[in-house]
């Protein structure tokens, strides 16, 4: 594990960029940025449109170390290169932004109000692959609906058990556990999540970190203890559907917890600006999401 990326992921003061959108997300995507699906025919040609908006993103001057310390990627992106360069190093290189990867294959159905993650076969040699393109990390995604004691353990079972299969790579696992903003049962469920994953966290070892990306709680400071658990290198919020605003606001009153917005951070972003325009919409976000995520 590189130690310049493992201080500047522990301590360094910035967000994570969550460039992550996968197959089910990235149509909504593209449309959010104005390429709607009459664009492309098929998956190919949708990744190579995503590819250009995610390039165009990563590429801006406004997106650079000094504020984002690391962003995660789609396999696909892993796979392609930015100004002929692989995405990865890229990212390191030219603009001192830590890489991770989206591992995971998407969410089986709903049972005990969760979806846990479907299996992921060929992970070691997708893990292998991440080694050598100097990915950092990795993070993978479940989905929690309703207070399910059951259904929560779960899925904090499945995401440790994973975890491990991660750490042993000598990668760096974010385990995103995410609570439905629309749930009714939001608060209740958080309150078994926060339980679990301690529970979860006092059987690593002491050389074994995890991160964490959590949905923004009801209860301001209600995942403090995490934060400053030993065994959690960064707590990370997703946005989770909550405008910019809504985001940045909750964000700034839990102290120590740091963006991984996708949505809030291109929220505005147009396929027909001009790269000053699209620049200038970016950078806002960015400064935003930043002064948040240093409260």
């Amino acid at each position: 594990m590189n130690d310049q990326q493992l201080q500047q992921i522990r301590s360094g003061s910035g967000f994570i960029a969550a460039l992550d959108q996968s197959g089910g997300s990235t149509p909504k995507a593209l449309q959010l940025y104005g390429i709607g699906p009459d664009a492309y025919s098929d998956d190919d040609e949708m990744f190579a449109l995503m590819h250009q908006f995610r390039s165009r993103i990563i590429t801006s001057p406004s997106f650079r170390g000094e504020r984002i310390l690391g962003a995660i990627l789609f396999e696909d992106t892993m796979d392609r290169e930015i100004s002929g360069r692989d995405s990865t190093r890229y990212l390191w290189r030219v603009k001192n932004v830590v890489p991770f990867l989206k591992v995971d294959k998407g969410l089986r159905d709903e049972v005990d109000g969760v979806q846990v993650m479907k299996p992921i076969p060929g992970l070691d040699e997708l893990l292998a692959r991440a080694r050598e393109k100097d990915v950092f990390g990795t993070k993978m995604r479940s989905v929690i609906k309703l207070a399910s004691r059951n259904g929560i353990k779960a899925v904090v079972d499945q995401q440790f058990e994973l975890a491990r299969r991660i750490l042993a790579t000598d990668l760096l696992p974010i385990i995103e556990p995410e609570i439905d903003i629309h749930s009714t049962e939001k608060s209740g469920a958080e309150q078994m999540l926060k339980a679990s994953i301690l529970e979860s966290l006092a059987l690593l070892g002491a050389d074994e970190n995890v991160m964490l990306k959590l949905t923004l709680p009801e209860v301001d400071d209600f995942y403090a203890e995490l934060v400053g658990h030993p065994r959690v290198a960064r707590v990370l919020a997703l946005s989770g559907g909550y405008s910019r605003v809504e985001a940045t606001s909750r964000l700034a009153r839990n102290h120590g917890v740091i963006a991984s917005f996708s949505r809030a951070l291109t929220e505005g972003l147009s396929v027909d600006q001009t790269p000053v325009e699209f620049d200038s919409v970016l950078a806002r976000a960015i400064s935003t999401i930043f002064e948040a995520s240093a409260s």
